[in-house]
């Protein structure tokens, strides 16, 4: 049989690899179109909502699903080039720390590049710059592929379409976060002046400023500082946070200090690191950026708000700065309103208290005396003993009567102070603190003007008298009554009687000396003596300068 001649194995082989190209670009094909199908995935989820922060962390956790790297950070730079904040994937604290240490820049950095020496992952890393509009927003790391292999032009180019894609959905959210904040701002506003207008009291409408100041502006403590009478220091008045009871009251020194550059000033400032700052209630709770925004106009400035954040945390941004200074400047003007407005209601209050002086004064008194002296001629003419003796009773309680009236006068004719700072409620504050101590409630008597015709240094000598005196009758008089009177009209006059043991013969009489000697400094007088009922009577009495307006006197002086 005839031989048959040997086919030739070229064609199979060239076959055999034209099949094993076409599968080789049908796998790529598949894997190019896996991962076209993954990026539009991951452009919706990152699409998909308009909170700032989740869109943030879609965005890196995303990245790193499509190029399969085990670690990934997304950097958020701030005005200064460095990060203001950072979202890490697959990372320890420590780890994502040393990723700070990635160049910032990404215009001289960005694509594929070697970790820094010593951080802890040894593969190569890759870095995609974010834009929004026409700035950069933040850079994004990833690094250490899980395959072990380094990270190619195909990574660069998916993540960076990715990044450009989250651009879009990075501008939309942070429009959406601003629109929400200035409606908010706009409510907390309203809500404010409101408040204020309204009657509400103005350490209220405080703590609601200091509170929706820190919520919108993400701190971690609000405090509203307001300066004390002599301007020297400034103090925490009102604190919102989990601080805010350990900071409240605390004082600020004006001198040298960047609170009281603010509150001298009237502009905002920024504190970089608060534990470098001259604040002492915050310097050692670990707090870092600080804002300082002034309550009021620069010719008008009532307080400081100050905003902190955790020494970890990124610095207030310059939208939050505006909006913050916005807010408190719409508060001061509130505050300045509703201030007139109280104003201009306690002028109503005064004009209507100096009318029914003026009616009290001219024609009720007047009537009152007319009468008694009327009684006292009656007197002469009547011979029976026990209707003289009315007569005479009737004549002291309308005595009585002037006396109160008179003293009423000089109360409505004074301007409104509250009981804690007038003269006359720490009189009776005084005999009301004294009262455990004696085991009695002391009664009170005052007449005159004392709150308007008593010097200030004077009624701090009356105090301390006063408080004096008490204490001596609780420690040695063992009284069951204690009746303080004050009078002032030329002269100032305590008067405190008891109607206990007496003064003890052997005992120290510093206290007693004590009393003479304000007594003699002030050109006054001062006496102590036993009453015949039993018990001890004190006067203590100085002039005042100027006369009291004159009232007709009781008919029995």
């Amino acid at each position: 049989m005839p031989e048959v001649p040997e086919r030739s194995l070229l064609p199979r082989l060239r076959l055999d690899e034209l099949i094993s190209e076409l599968h080789t670009r049908l796998e790529t094909a598949q894997a190019s179109r896996s991962r076209v199908h993954a990026l539009l995935e991951a452009v919706l989820s990152v699409g998909s909502d308009l909170d700032l922060a989740t869109v943030l962390r879609r965005l890196t956790e995303a990245a790193a699903h499509l190029v399969d790297a085990r670690c990934a950070g997304l950097g958020v730079l701030n005005d200064d080039g460095g990060f203001a904040e950072f979202i890490p994937v697959g990372l320890t604290p420590e780890e994502a720390e040393q990723m700070r240490l990635f160049p910032h820049d990404p215009r001289s950095h960005s694509g594929l590049h070697e970790l820094p020496e010593g951080h802890p992952k040894t593969a190569g890393s890759l870095c995609v710059p974010i834009q929004s509009r026409d700035s950069v927003f933040g850079n994004l790391y990833l690094t250490e592929k899980r395959n072990g292999e380094e990270f190619n032009e195909d990574d660069e180019a998916i993540v960076t379409a990715l990044a450009a894609a989250a651009g879009v959905a990075i501008e939309n959210a942070r429009l959406y976060e601003e629109t929400r904040l200035r409606e908010r701002w706009l409510a907390a506003s309203t809500e404010v002046t409101t408040r204020l207008l309204s009657g509400a009291d103005t350490e209220e409408v405080l703590g609601y400023l200091a509170r929706q100041s820190r919520e919108m502006s993400d701190a971690d403590v609000a405090v509203v500082l307001l300066p004390e009478p002599q301007e020297k220091d400034l103090i925490a008045e009102i604190a919102d946070g989990p601080v805010a009871e350990q900071i409240l009251k605390s004082p600020v020194t004006m001198h040298n200090t960047k609170c009281g550059w603010v509150y001298r000033n009237g502009e905002p400032a920024t504190i970089p690191d608060l534990r470098q700052a001259n604040c002492p209630m915050l310097t050692h709770r670990g707090f870092g950026p600080g804002l300082l925004v002034p309550l009021g106009t620069p010719a008008h400035t009532r307080g400081v708000l100050l905003l902190g954040k955790m020494s970890a945390r990124s610095p207030f941004s310059d939208a939050t700065r505006r909006m913050i200074d916005a807010f408190a400047g719409q508060a001061a003007v509130a505050l300045e309103l509703a201030e007139a407005q109280r104003d201009a209601e306690r002028l109503v209050v005064l004009e209507e208290r100096d009318r029914i002086a003026k009616d009290l004064h001219d024609v009720i008194i007047q009537r009152l005396f007319a009468s008694a002296m009327t009684l006292m001629s009656a007197l002469r003419l009547i011979t029976d003993a026990g209707a003289g003796d009315r007569i005479r009773s009737t004549i002291d309680d309308l005595d009585e009567t002037i006396r109160q009236i008179r003293s009423t006068v000089f109360a409505l004719r004074q301007p409104t102070v509250p009981a804690d700072t007038s003269l006359r409620g720490r009189i009776l504050n005084s005999a009301e603190a004294a009262a455990r101590s004696l085991g009695c409630q002391p009664g009170v008597n005052l007449e005159g003007p004392i709150d308007a015709s008593v010097p200030e240094e004077i009624g701090e000598q009356l105090l301390a008298v006063l408080g004096e005196a008490l204490s001596n009758v609780a420690r040695h008089a063992c009284a069951s009554e204690v009746h303080v009177s004050v009078q002032a009209e030329e002269w100032l006059t305590l008067h405190v009687e008891d109607n206990g043991s007496g003064i003890p013969r052997e005992g120290r009489r510093s206290g007693l000396r004590n009393l003479a000697e304000r007594a003699a400094s002030l050109g006054g007088e001062f006496a102590v003596s036993q009453r015949e009922e039993g018990g001890t009577e004190l006067r203590w009495s100085v002039p005042l300068p100027g006369e009291s307006e004159p009232i007709p006197e009781s008919p029995t002086n």
